[in-house]
C-alpha cells in the first residue's frame, strides 16, 4: 500500500489564532481524497503547506518521497495545483496561458503545444484555443485552471474548492473531468464544502472543524457510524434521531410519530448531518 501524500501533525499559527491543530492523515496513490469542512476549518491552509506557499509552524507533510519544507523544488515539479481563486492571465489566449505554464516548467518546445492541445480537448475547450481569458465564463475559466495544473503531467493533483461559484450544470461538467482523472490513476487531494461533492468523488474524507480532523473515513462508513437514516422531526426547531436502518426507523415513527401527528421526514444520512451530530451545527455556519 503506497502512500502519495503523508501529513503528520500539520500546526499553523497566525497571530493568535490557530489554524491548523496537529492535522494528521494520509493519501493513497490514485486515490480522491477530500478534506470537508466549512470555511474557516483549515481548508485552504493545509492546501497552502502541502503545495509549498506556506510553512508550517510545526508536523511535516511529505509528498512521494519529499518533504514539502526541505525539499520545496522537487515538489513543485510532481504537482499540479488548482486554485480557490481563479490567477490565469486574462490579457493571454487559452492557449497562451498553457505554453506560457510550460515554459515555466521547462517542458520540451516541441511538446508544448502539443500537450496543451490534448489538455484543451480533454477540459472541453479546445474551440476557444485563440480566445482571450478575459472573455470565458466563470466555468471556463475553471476548467482552463485545471488544464493548465495537468500541463507538466503531475502525480499529484490539488484542487482547492473546485467548483465554488459555479452553477449546477457547470459543477457537474466538474465532477465529470474530476472524476475521468481518477480513471486516469491520478491521486486528487480535493477541499469542499460541498456535501454532493463529497460524496460523489471522494474515496475518503476528512471532516476538518477550526483546525482538526474530527473524523476520517469513507463517505460511506462516515454515514454508518451515526446511522445510515435520519428521521428529522420539525417542532420549534429540528430534531435529529439517527437509525441503522429503514426498519428500525419505521417502528420508531409507528410508535412515536404518528400517536401525536408530529411532522417529519425520513432520509438517507449525508455527510452533513454527520459534521451536524459531531459538532453541533452545520457546515454552512
Amino acid at each position: 500500500m503506497k502512500y502519495s501524500i503523508v501529513v503528520e501533525g500539520l500546526t499553523k499559527v497566525y497571530g493568535k489564532i490557530k489554524a491548523l491543530n496537529g492535522v494528521s492523515f494520509s493519501v493513497l496513490s490514485g486515490e480522491v481524497f477530500g478534506l470537508l469542512g466549512p470555511n474557516g476549518a483549515g481548508k485552504t491552509t493545509t492546501i497552502k503547506i502541502l503545495t509549498t506557499l506556506s510553512r508550517p509552524n510545526s508536523g511535516r507533510a511529505i509528498i512521494h518521497g519529499y518533504d514539502v519544507v526541505k525539499h520545496p523544488k522537487e515538489v513543485k515539479r510532481i504537482i499540479g495545483v488548482v486554485p480557490q481563486h481563479i490567477n490565469l492571465d486574462i490579457e493571454l489566449t487559452v492557449l497562451e496561458n498553457l505554453v506560457f505554464h510550460g515554459l515555466l516548467y521547462k517542458m520540451k518546445k516541441n511538446y508544448i503545444k502539443k500537450r496543451a492541445y490534448e489538455l484543451l480537448k480533454f477540459v472541453g475547450l479546445e474551440d476557444r484555443a485563440e480566445d482571450f481569458v478575459e472573455n470565458l465564463s466563470g466555468g471556463m475559466k475553471r476548467k482552463l485552471l485545471i488544464a493548465r495544473a495537468l500541463m507538466h503531467n503531475p502525480k499529484v493533483l490539488f484542487l482547492d474548492e473546485p467548483t465554488v461559484g459555479l452553477d449546477p450544470h457547470t459543477r457537474r461538467k466538474i465532477w465529470d473531468l474530476i472524476l475521468n482523472l481518477k480513471k486516469r490513476g491520478i491521486t486528487i487531494l480535493l477541499t469542499t464544502h460541498y456535501i454532493e461533492e463529497a460524496e460523489l468523488l471522494c474515496d475518503r474524507v476528512g471532516i476538518l472543524d477550526k483546525g482538526k480532523i474530527i473524523a476520517l473515513d469513507t463517505p460511506e462508513n462516515l454515514k454508518k457510524k451515526v446511522g445510515e437514516y435520519v428521521l428529522e422531526i420539525f417542532n420549534e426547531k429540528i430534531e435529529r434521531i439517527f437509525f441503522k436502518n429503514r426498519n428500525e426507523a419505521r417502528r420508531f415513527i409507528e410508535d412515536h410519530c404518528r400517536k401525536i401527528e408530529c411532522n417529519y421526514t425520513l432520509r438517507k444520512t449525508n455527510l452533513e448531518d454527520v459534521f451536524i451530530e459531531m459538532t453541533g451545527r452545520k457546515l454552512s455556519e
